[in-house]
């Protein structure tokens, strides 16, 4: 365990700060839930020179944390992340996700259940470290007539407040993908808006992709071709579908036929995309899973707000001079504006791309 701060100041600020952090809620058990959760976590941490020095490592994963520390340098000193000690340590969970994370709306809308606090703002989900409790949360809230959908998620970032780890739940990912989440959520950390999660995750964003591109330029290697063409493709379905939705939920029809009418779009999507995926990917589809299983509004909460604003961030970027440091300025500034005025100048960002 790293020597950051006491183990006993730790105790007493892990309850009441990860609450905050992670998804306010009113009951003292989920507090303690969440602060447990976190505690464990920190307690597993290893400094990855510790790892790295010690030739019982894993050689797979000795190869992955110096490509983990690569990719921090290069953060720090190429793309002016915050230089700490996230991302210097390791943790084995022992399990697939870090949490997971429960959405809720209701019947009838797309407008997500809101969860506020302090220090994070308003975000439209509550984090679980537990899958059992997160199905036992989102079983209460369907008895109240609301759609839910858990998601299980491999990393998190806790704003700078605690050293966060590489975890063994990221190692299943592409060498590629485990570079750019470490550059997104130190990105988290140089700047985070409370209350407006497709600000932050459309910064985050952005600062990703350049990072990546960069990162692959210093390095004299072509990008892998991977798969963004697919990702946007089924993207685009699916805001689709959800405009389609909104515009039914707006209709003023009687709830049986409202009924109807959601279950006939969702089939809609399933049709739409088993065309897309014959049409443009050889019948090869990565989304299998997720569009054949249950579909209801909760499960479109997440889909465009990693991606709303990310060519508004790439234009200010280049308004900057492409200047890292004026760039996270300006991005600043940008939040420091009335939400309507952000929202805004966001736009005629876009315009001007």
């Amino acid at each position: 365990m790293p020597n950051a701060c006491p183990i006993d100041l730790l105790r007493r600020l892990a309850v009441p700060l990860l609450a905050l952090l992670l998804g306010g809620c009113s009951t003292i058990d989920y507090y303690a839930h969440l602060g447990q959760g976190q505690w464990q976590l920190l307690h597993a941490r290893q400094p990855v020179e510790r790892l790295l020095a010690d030739p019982a490592t894993d050689a797979d994963l000795a190869r992955r944390l110096r490509l983990s520390q690569q990719a921090r340098d290069f953060a720090s000193t190429q793309l002016q992340l915050p230089e700490n000690r996230s991302y210097r340590l390791y943790a084995d969970l022992g399990r697939p996700f870090v949490v997971w994370n429960l959405f809720a709306t209701p019947e009838f809308s797309l407008e997500p259940e809101l969860h506020c606090f302090p220090i994070a703002g308003c975000v439209a989900y509550r984090g679980y470290y537990q899958q059992g409790r997160a199905r036992g949360a989102a079983a209460l809230l369907q008895q109240q007539g609301l759609d839910t959908y858990i998601g299980g998620v491999e990393a998190y970032s806790t704003l700078g407040w605690f050293d966060d780890p590489l975890l063994n739940t990221m190692l299943r990912w592409s060498d590629e993908r485990f570079v750019a989440v470490i550059f997104h959520e130190l990105a988290h950390q140089q700047y985070y808006l409370p209350g407006d999660t497709a600000f932050n995750e459309s910064f985050a964003t952005f600062v990703e992709r350049e990072g990546l591109r960069q990162w692959h330029a210093a390095r004299g290697e072509t990008p892998p071709a991977g798969d963004d063409r697919q990702r946007q493709q089924f993207i685009e379905l699916v805001l689709a579908s959800r405009e389609r939705l909104q515009q039914l939920y707006a209709s003023g029809l009687p709830e049986q036929a409202m009924r109807a009418a959601k279950q006939a779009e969702f089939e809609r999507l399933r049709r739409d995309y088993r065309a897309l995926r014959q049409r443009e990917w050889a019948g090869q589809g990565r989304y299998d899973a997720w569009i054949e299983s249950p579909l209801n509004n909760a499960k479109l909460l997440p889909f465009g707000l990693y991606d709303q604003w990310v060519p508004a961030f790439a234009a200010l970027f280049e308004q900057q001079g492409r200047d890292w440091h004026a760039f996270y300025a300006a991005v600043a500034a940008l939040g420091r504006l009335p939400d309507a005025d952000r929202r805004a100048r966001l736009a005629s960002l876009l315009q001007n791309d």
